[in-house]
């Protein structure tokens, strides 16, 4: 029987139920898919506690990795026996399942040179990067990035991306062994938000210039900070909101900062069309099946662990990207 980690209703991570649960077979447009590796995302957390509000009961997790084992009528993009990755919002909802049933259409066929764990643990990491290095912002080299949560999955991977393009890129982090693990991602400098104030620091390291860019995926307690930090005209991407949602602010304080550019862009947008999401999803791969850019999973779970996972999660003691092995 397969097992699949559910919830009944909203809450802290020990609502998590892990359940026998029926697969049966894929109806038109569907597929069976054995999962071997399920991606944890702080995203996950956002469903379980009603941040991101879905009908209930429900599964738990929107990404994963796994093989092809039935096809339902008129899929044609994958075959059984394919190796493939999936993310998205409420159409992969479930992945924290060992098989289960999906649409065919988030399907991305996997590289040889990409295995099914770090498809898992980089997925939805990875194709968050791919937007926000390639599409968010005409990056040019020695443009400064101030990078948030640099010891984290989507840090991890941006940092090495950003030093493929040249950037100077700043990163924060609050505790010193994270600090070592975003240098040796390529972070230039690191500032520890938790005894530094972050936008003096900026100020003392871009010669009082400030950054042309923001990834903020920290939220409320951070928000202010990340403004203070930018340049004149330079843009706030705010993309999570691990400490709580953003504050309602008058949009005149953008003006007051210097003519500030501000965005809250949502991964769903930019791989809704299909060519512009294998476009990212190929470059993406190119990079990590070459080497360039490194996938460090640092955290394993059993899906059965899931509570336990999401403990972590929030409690901020994981770093990199974490996974379920099936």
């Amino acid at each position: 029987m397969a097992k699949a980690v559910r919830f009944y209703e909203t809450g802290a991570p020990d609502v998590l139920r892990y359940e026998d649960v029926e697969v049966g077979e894929p109806g038109p447009g569907e597929v069976r898919l054995r999962h071997v590796a399920v991606g944890l995302n702080y995203a996950d957390t956002y469903f379980r506690n009603g941040t991101y509000p879905i009908p209930l009961a429900n599964g738990m997790g929107v990404e994963a990795a796994g093989v092809v084992e039935a096809l339902g009528e008129g899929v044609s993009n994958v075959a059984v026996g394919d190796r493939v990755t999936y993310t998205g919002f409420i159409n992969t909802l479930g992945a924290y399942s060992t098989e289960r049933i999906i649409p065919a259409a988030p399907l991305i066929k996997l590289p040889e040179t990409i295995s099914l764990e770090t498809a898992a643990a980089m997925t939805m990491r990875g194709l968050t990067s791919a937007y926000l290095m390639r599409r968010i912002y005409d990056f040019k080299p020695g443009d400064t990035l101030l990078l948030h949560a640099a010891a984290g999955g989507v840090g991890l991977i941006v940092s090495q991306w950003a030093k493929l393009l040249g950037l100077n890129v700043i990163g924060t982090v609050s505790t010193e062994a994270k600090a070592e693990i975003a240098r040796a991602h390529g972070c230039d400098h690191i500032i520890n938000y938790s005894n530094e104030d972050v936008a003096k620091r900026v100020r003392e390291l871009t010669d009082g210039v400030g950054a042309h860019v923001v990834f903020d995926s920290v939220g409320k307690d951070t928000l202010m900070g990340s403004l203070d930090s930018l340049k004149r005209r330079g843009l706030m991407v705010c993309v999570g909101t691990a400490s709580g949602p953003i504050p309602e602010f008058n949009p005149v304080l953008l003006a007051m900062k210097g003519s500030l550019f501000m965005t809250r862009p949502a991964l769903a947008d930019y791989i809704a069309d299909p060519l512009e999401k294998a476009e990212l999803a190929g470059e993406l791969f190119d990079h990590v099946g070459s080497g360039r850019i490194k996938i460090g999973i640092n955290q394993r779970y059993e899906l059965k662990d899931a509570v336990q996972a999401h403990r972590d999660l929030e409690a901020r003691k994981t770093t990199g990207s974490s996974i379920f092995v099936i």
